[in-house]
């Protein structure tokens, strides 16, 4: 068993809101910004500060009210992230992947939930698409698997693989035909961790290495299907509640990139005598910098709340609602990596320095998280698919 099924919230364990978590988040944020260098060479979490930001309760985020959690929303759970990537993009990336627990257990029986989530700040990780093969057997699965980017997978609690189900060899088809997918949770140590394979362009301190198991099995009732939730309510009608909240992370950084140069404007100056807070060029690049984050960010906070009353009024969402959502996720992303290329350009020379900008870390970060599939071009091609009234095979949407 992963853990040890408590039956309630462990004694210790306080109850924290939304305002709570935001103030202990901000008073752990100077901190975090001052230990960048640190986390991006050693291309993961410290121990003490993963500790940390247990402590702020960011990772109980989407835990359920009934187990004493604050049961945020998907909006103020893109707040939450926002506030820890304008710190640093790797811990924000950080946070919203490891919050994910709270989403997972309303997957899970509840007695099983409870089991594998004793605590309300457990960290979960891993890549939950079906890279791997979960073959049948008595009680459960035999798990074998190569997966990718498991971002906080050195310091959760909680590794999950993505799986097509097989039996007697064969992929299990569902009842549209189509091959039956299911996500396998064990302990990190079941799997193979290659922590060498994380070394990347950007998001140095996610420590999003590739995962490996063999022969691992895994109880039946430690998987889950996105198609059958067990616990109602907007963060488990759909799937793509593990994706709302990642729109947080590319909008701190462009928030952190735009505040920097703000923080310099003073001792800069375009020509003798004239400072960046004078200089007409640098007041339109901000300008038009600020203009696409507020449109970006608009645009997500929008499509989400349109999400969320719409499921909590047990609706389901239109095809029109469903590309917009992901439309707009996708250019949160893309948005963020344009504005920080372009303050790379207006900063110049001294934006390639790592330790005299944060520019090149916040540009470097958005280059690797546009990679993510919610960043890719394809977004758009599927959210077309779905515009001109088809339907879409894309995961999430």
């Amino acid at each position: 068993m992963i853990g040890v099924d408590t039956g309630t919230t462990a004694p210790d364990e306080v109850k924290l809101g939304f305002s709570d978590i935001l103030d202990r988040i901000r008073q752990l944020t100077p901190s975090i910004a001052e230990r960048r260098e640190e986390i991006d060479n050693g291309r993961r979490l410290p121990p003490d500060l993963v500790a940390a930001l247990r402590d702020t309760g960011v990772f109980r985020a989407a835990m359920p009210t009934a187990w004493g959690g604050p049961g945020l929303s998907s909006m103020e759970q893109i707040l939450l992230i926002e506030e820890l990537a304008r710190a640093d993009g790797s811990v924000g990336w950080c946070a919203m992947i490891g919050m994910d627990s709270g989403i997972y257990s309303g997957y899970l029986r509840p007695d099983v939930a409870r089991t594998m989530f004793p605590r309300l700040d457990m960290i979960s990780a891993g890549w939950t698409p079906p890279m791997g093969r979960a073959h049948e057997v008595e009680g459960g699965y035999r798990v074998e698997g190569h997966w990718r980017f498991g971002s906080g997978c050195l310091h959760a609690d909680v590794l999950s693989g993505g799986c097509t189900v097989f039996r007697d060899g064969s992929p299990l088809l569902d009842e549209h035909g189509k091959p039956t997918w299911r996500v396998m949770m064990a302990h990190p140590g079941s799997y193979a961790i290659d922590e060498a394979s994380w070394d990347t362009t950007g998001l140095f301190g996610t420590g999003s290495c590739d995962y490996r198991a063999t022969d691992l099995f895994v109880p039946q009732e430690h998987s889950f299907s996105f198609q059958e939730p067990y616990r109602e309510g907007p963060l488990h009608q759909r799937s793509d509640a593990i994706l709302r909240k990642m729109p947080g992370v590319p909008l701190g950084v462009a928030r952190a990139a735009i505040d920097y140069v703000y923080e310099i404007a003073d001792r800069k100056t375009d020509q003798p005598g004239v400072s960046w807070r004078r200089s007409q060029r640098v007041q339109m690049v901000v300008a038009e910098c600020e203009t696409r984050l507020l449109a970006a960010r608009s645009a997500v906070f929008a499509t989400v709340e349109g999400q969320w009353e719409r499921l909590a009024a047990g609706q389901p969402l239109t095809k029109q609602e469903r590309a917009a959502a992901a439309l707009a996720r996708y250019n949160a992303f893309r948005a963020a990596k344009d504005i920080t290329s372009t303050l790379v350009d207006l900063v110049g020379g001294d934006a390639i320095y790592r330790r005299r900008t944060p520019l090149d870390r916040h540009a470097r970060d958005m280059i690797t998280a546009c990679q993510h599939a919610v960043g890719q071009h394809r977004i758009a091609e599927s959210s077309g698919q779905l515009l001109m009234g088809s339907e879409t095979d894309a995961a999430f949407i």
